[in-house]
């Protein structure tokens, strides 16, 4: 089995990068019991088949060590990242938009799937197509402003209150946006 290193296996199955064998195997039972495809009301095939991967990987030391290298790396990729933004002129632009393109997603998933109006925080991090270390600041800062809440399931929601800040701010930024996508080669 090939590991995708774009998925972070101590995230899939919600653990420490310093966790013991024994932690990985019980998370694993625990969280294969509510994903498997036979669950009727939380089985999810894709996500139990990134689960298996992910036990696969970190439950046998080789694989594991292996694969800590290239984690290890990412993280500092991701962390050089944030910093050179923060260092920018245009952090607090970059930031501003960042929330305004989460807003953005929120917003149309539940307007499109009422039904099932969340999104989680790692499926947020591709669609915004930035790192989860990016976004844990914007994150904490729209749930803080009621702009945004978790769900029971933790999935991010946008609020009354998120709708109304997105749809004020994206009418007044209209005219940026309009041009700068006349400059955009």
């Amino acid at each position: 089995m090939v590991h995708d290193q774009a998925v972070d296996y101590y995230e899939v199955l919600q653990i420490s990068t310093s966790a013991e064998p024994e932690t990985i195997h019980r998370v694993y039972r625990l969280l294969a019991q509510r994903l498997h495809p036979d669950n009727r009301q939380t089985g999810n095939e894709e996500k139990f088949r990134v689960l298996s991967e992910a036990y696969y990987v970190l439950s046998d030391p080789e694989r594991r060590a292996q694969y800590d290298i290239n984690h290890i790396s990412q993280r500092q990729d991701r962390w050089r990242l944030v910093e050179e933004t923060a260092k920018s002129s245009t952090g607090f632009e970059n930031e501003q938009n960042t929330r305004l393109l989460v807003l953005e997603a929120l917003y149309t998933r539940r307007r499109l799937e009422p039904a099932n109006p969340g999104i989680f925080s790692l499926d947020l991090e591709d669609l915004t197509g930035r790192p989860r270390e990016h976004l844990e600041f914007t994150t904490w800062y729209l749930i803080q402003k009621g702009f945004v809440q978790r769900g029971d399931n933790s999935r991010l929601l946008i609020t009354a209150e998120g709708v109304d800040h997105l749809e004020q701010n994206y009418r007044s930024d209209a005219p940026r946006r309009r041009l700068q996508a006349a400059n955009v080669p």
